[in-house]
């Protein structure tokens, strides 16, 4: 492929390939959880996005989601109300994002009231967990997305893109990495922060930040891993109940390779690299919500700088699902796709146990 086929390949970079619905019809949400990530990416990703609309706010904090519903004129609701049912007829949809064991109460008391789900990942703290979510939803016969806002991403669709293509030639192995300095930015007694907590959140690198390397090769080989070996550890007392980081070794289907880090307590990074029998796919930055991110080509010994359109993630996620819901079709990740994540690692957490390579188990 050369320079020319190349740029044409990459024209229009942020077209939204998914989009269909054209009408004026508009999804309600019900924000579940008003810690920060809701408020600085959730909340403004629907209210920039079409179709779109938040309209109740629930959090155990009265507070927080007071000040919330003060300052964008939402509904404010505490669990218990949501759960029986308050002000049901004030929003279509639900976006879950408190910690993770917690989702699942939250979903199936959506899927009673047959609203829709935009579910944060992982999906939960276990695959037992995550499998109940699963079913709730499914014997509602209500949507289930999960909340992987790499897919879409204009960067990472453009490259699974140019992949598919063969541009670079049959991939022969990918390696990735995410990284932050969780324990600088600790705010207060780290006892008060959830992610540490492993009641809560089922894991500490390798559940908050290791899904992101995991789950976008996932999506940009169009293929699950077969069978992994994992490393795990701390260093800082902070992490003395989970892992600060993780270090994994996979399989993918097809036999392909697939190296990729994760750690709460290092320099901030993350990058993805797919190598191919012919050349490279780079992103650089790739994980993180607040920076912007770059993609690279490598062919026939050049290098590529891939003019770039940065999106608001959120924004593309929120109208995303709006779209499928209006149009009637089944939003993707669903949760069948979201549950081999919580499979692999599960299985990561038993090779770094054991020492041995286990097989991911579906």
């Amino acid at each position: 492929m050369g320079t020319m086929d190349l740029m044409d390949h990459v024209s229009e970079f942020a077209r939204r390939d998914w989009e269909t619905y054209d009408g004026a019809g508009t999804v309600r949400f019900a924000l579940i959880g008003a810690g920060w990530f809701t408020r600085e990416w959730a909340l403004p990703g629907i209210e920039r996005a079409d179709h779109t609309e938040a309209t109740v706010v629930v959090d155990l904090d009265p507070e927080r989601a007071g000040a919330l519903a003060d300052e964008h004129d939402l509904t404010h609701l505490s669990p218990e109300q949501f759960h029986d049912g308050v002000a049901e007829s004030e929003y279509d949809a639900v976006y879950v994002c408190t910690p993770n064991a917690t989702h699942l109460e939250y979903v199936e008391t959506a899927a009673a009231f047959g609203k829709d789900v935009l579910c944060e990942k992982p999906m939960e703290a276990s695959v037992d967990r995550a499998a109940e979510l699963v079913e709730a939803t499914r014997e509602a016969g209500v949507s289930l997305m999960v909340g992987y806002r790499m897919h879409l991403d204009p960067v990472v669709r453009r490259s699974k893109e140019f992949i598919e293509a063969g541009a670079i030639g049959d991939v022969v192995q990918v390696h990735s990495n995410m990284s932050q300095r969780m324990v600088a930015e600790l705010e207060g007694d780290a006892s008060e922060q959830w992610r540490l907590d492993p009641d809560l959140a089922g894991g500490g690198a390798m559940m908050d930040i290791g899904i992101y390397p995991l789950n976008t090769t996932r999506f940009l080989l169009d293929a699950d891993p077969e069978k992994v070996s994992a490393e795990t550890g701390s260093t800082h007392e902070a992490f003395a109940d989970v892992e600060e980081r993780v270090a994994v070794r996979a399989t993918f289907e097809g036999g392909v390779p697939v190296v990729f880090t994760a750690n709460h307590n290092a320099y901030h990074d993350s990058f993805l690299r797919v190598t191919g029998t012919e050349g490279q796919v780079i992103i650089d930055p790739a994980f993180f919500e607040r920076e912007p991110r770059d993609m690279e080509v490598r062919l026939d010994g050049e290098r590529h700088a891939i003019d770039v359109t940065d999106v608001h993630q959120l924004e593309e996620e929120f109208a995303y699902f709006a779209d499928c819901v209006l149009s009637g079709r089944e939003p993707e990740p669903d949760g069948e796709h979201a549950m081999l994540d919580m499979q692999a690692i599960e299985a990561i957490y038993e090779s770094a146990e054991t020492g041995e390579t286990v097989r991911v188990e579906t």
